[in-house]
């Protein structure tokens, strides 16, 4: 966004340059070539004066003192080509040349023709045309010889323009270099703009995604930058200390009730079991289950107040020695269900970094709901996924879900409506989401093959 920011600053002030700088070369351009072009003019009026009494004496006396008046005006051609370089001929109304600068000088180019038949049609002179830097073609000036309103003939001067372009290089050089001075002038201080504008939304950025990790007393600095943003990272701050506030008094008062209710209800539980024996039938040992299940409910409470708590310090693990551990630990009670506990190892240690416990916590759960939830075989794998991670698998045969109970098993408390009689509190699989996405990695839930669940448990690789 920065780069964008600059580019756009950029180039706004490109454009002003360019409606600056562009006019400015082109009316530096035209007036040269129109300053030159009026001196050429008026040299050309001069020797059209010389020439008109030069061709009126010719005609009153063909072989008179005019044949000397023509040869002076040679001579004044040709001193004003030696001292400047500029050609210069006489023709008359009949197009032919009279007198020229120097012998074998002919008007062969389309602009000297044009001009000197608007000169011999009586046309005023243009003085208007604009000699570019990249043209090398002469300027030809053209000027009528006129008596009693008619028209004798024409001077024509033809002059080189590599003076003049040299000239109005030159000054489009200075423009250009200046011009580039100022861009680069220009980009730094659009840098230094873009960089202090959006200093304050790229600090708010990752005060956001600190936040989003679990550090809930990370802030956004609220000094630099316009005035807007900075009463943006005001608010935001005042809004996180409230909400952090309020998710800090509900885990609380989560772990503190659950904490008060434990010494009462074990009381209550021996209560039950010194009265299940004088009760008859079923009624004590369901009263002792009720107790047992309430029991669980608390210590996931707990568990899931601990787990969204914050703070958490991450570990380096291996996934797959850890599903080892657990699969060791869980064994013994397996057998005594009749469920076959399998592994697959892997093939190379499996390292990932995840929060403190997560990987071995999020294994209990799901293997302890696989029993609970009459699968009779269970499966755990460890294998590296496509996506720079790793990825541990638990397959059990159980009755499975569907996907509408799919979605909905990550809700707090839920329960599937063929699950209402087992023992449980709902809050098995939401712990593991919050382990697993604290850990900064994601739970699928998948159907099995041929029936079943695939709990699959990603996370990042270190």
């Amino acid at each position: 966004m920065r780069r964008r920011l600059a580019a756009s600053y950029v180039a706004l002030l490109v454009l002003v340059l360019a409606a600056l700088e562009v006019p400015l070369a082109i009316a530096t351009a035209s007036s040269n070539s129109q300053r030159v072009a009026l001196d050429r003019l008026a040299d050309a009026v001069q020797f059209a004066s010389i020439a008109e009494t030069a061709i009126t004496s010719e005609a009153r006396e063909p072989e008179g003192p005019a044949n000397s008046e023509l040869e002076a005006l040679r001579t004044e051609l040709q001193r004003y080509e030696e001292m400047y370089g500029i050609g210069a001929l006489v023709v008359d109304r009949d197009r032919q040349t009279l007198v020229s600068s120097r012998p074998g000088l002919t008007l062969d180019s389309d602009d000297a023709r044009r001009e000197r038949d608007r000169a011999l049609a009586g046309d005023q002179p243009d003085a208007s045309r604009t000699v570019w830097p990249w043209e090398n073609r002469p300027m030809v000036v053209a000027a009528p010889i006129g008596s009693g309103g008619e028209t004798l003939g024409a001077v024509v001067t033809i002059s080189p323009t590599d003076r003049l372009t040299a000239r109005t290089g030159q000054v489009w050089w200075l423009l250009t270099g200046g011009g580039l001075l100022a861009l680069v002038v220009f980009i730094l201080m659009a840098i230094a703009l873009a960089r202090w504008t959006l200093r304050p939304i790229a600090e708010l950025d990752s005060a956001v995604h600190d936040i989003a990790s679990g550090d809930y007393d990370r802030r956004a600095p609220a000094a630099g930058g316009p005035p807007e943003l900075r009463r943006l990272a005001t608010a935001f701050n005042e809004m996180v200390s409230t909400v952090s506030d309020v998710l800090e008094r509900q885990r609380s008062f989560v772990s503190h009730a659950s904490h008060q209710l434990r010494n009462p209800l074990t009381a209550l539980r021996l209560r039950v079991e010194d009265l299940s024996e004088a009760v008859p039938g079923d009624e004590g040992r369901t009263a002792l289950q009720e107790t047992e299940r309430l029991s669980e409910v608390l210590d996931s409470l707990l568990a899931l107040a601990s787990a969204e708590k914050g703070n958490f310090e991450f570990e380096l693990v291996d996934a797959d020695a850890v599903a080892a551990d657990r699969i060791t630990a869980w064994q013994p009670l397996a057998a005594q269900h009749g469920v076959v506990l399998r592994r697959v190892p892997a093939l190379r240690p499996m390292k990932v970094r995840t929060v403190t416990t997560a990987v071995g916590q999020a294994l209990d759960a799901l293997i302890d709901n696989a029993l609970k939830y009459g699968a009779t075989s269970v499966s755990v794998w460890v294998r590296p996924s496509d996506d720079d991670g790793v990825a541990v698998h638990v397959v059990d045969n159980g009755p499975g879900m569907n996907e509408e109970q799919r979605q909905k098993a990550m809700e707090r408390f839920w329960r599937a409506p063929t699950s209402q009689n087992t023992i449980g509190s709902g809050l098995g699989l939401p712990i593991v989401a919050v382990l697993v996405e604290t850990s900064g990695g994601r739970l699928d839930l998948r159907p099995a093959d041929p029936h079943g669940l695939e709990a699959v448990l990603w996370f990042p690789s270190p």
